[in-house]
C-alpha cells in the first residue's frame, strides 16, 4: 500500500500535477489503501510493529495519515492510534500528527503544531490551541521545536496569492463534499 502511495504521487510530482488540488489519481490511490487498512484493522486491530513489524506499522499510518477522503474512519483510527500510543506500542508523535491533522480537516485548532500552511508570505502554522505550551506538548511526544520546524519549511517555494486563495477555496469545497465540515 505505501509503495503504491509513493509511486502514484512521483509520478504526479514528476509530471508537474501533484499540487493542483486532490488528483484523482492520488484520491483513488488513498481509497483502495484506506479500504485495505480497514479491513486489516477489523480481524488483528490497529497494526503495530508487534504484529507487523516497523515497516509495516509505519505503513499503515501513513496510509491512515492519507485516508483524508474518509474522515470517519480517520476519527475511528485516531482512538485506535491514541490507546496504543498510550500504551508505548507506537510512538506518541503518531497521535499527535493524526490527531491534529483531523483537528485542522475539521477547522478547528490543533495542540501539537504538525500541520501548517504555505502562504504566499511564507509558511504560518495552522491556528493552535495554546502557543504557550505547544513546544513543551511537541516534546513530550519527540517532536522538534516549532522554531526548528519553521526554519525547515523557509525553503519551500511559496505559492501566489492567486494560487493561495484558489487552493483554499478548492480545499474548503473539498472538506465540505467529504464530510470534515458542514
Amino acid at each position: 500500500m505505501e509503495s503504491r502511495d509513493e509511486g502514484v504521487r512521483a509520478e504526479l510530482v514528476s509530471d508537474g500535477t501533484l499540487f493542483e488540488g486532490y488528483h484523482p489519481r492520488m484520491e483513488a490511490v488513498h481509497r483502495e489503501n484506506a479500504t485495505e487498512l480497514r479491513a486489516i484493522i477489523e480481524v488483528y486491530g490497529w497494526p503495530s510493529a508487534e504484529l507487523v513489524g516497523p515497516e509495516g506499522a509505519d505503513a499503515a499510518w501513513l496510509v491512515l495519515q492519507h485516508s483524508i477522503g474518509d474522515p470517519e474512519f480517520m476519527r475511528y483510527c485516531r482512538t485506535l492510534i491514541e490507546a496504543a500510543s498510550n500504551a508505548g506500542r507506537i510512538p506518541r508523535w503518531q497521535f499527535a500528527y493524526l490527531d491534529d491533522r483531523i483537528r485542522v480537516f475539521e477547522g478547528k485548532t490543533q495542540r501539537f503544531g504538525t500541520q501548517f500552511d504555505l502562504k504566499p508570505d511564507g509558511p504560518e502554522i495552522t491556528s493552535l490551541e495554546d502557543p504557550i505550551q505547544v513546544d513543551r506538548w511537541r516534546q513530550e511526544v519527540g517532536l522538534a521545536t516549532i522554531s526548528e520546524v519553521m526554519s525547515r519549511a523557509r525553503g519551500l517555494p511559496l505559492p501566489s496569492k492567486a494560487e493561495y486563495e484558489a487552493k483554499q477555496a478548492a480545499g474548503e469545497r473539498w472538506r465540505r463534499k467529504v464530510g470534515w465540515t458542514a
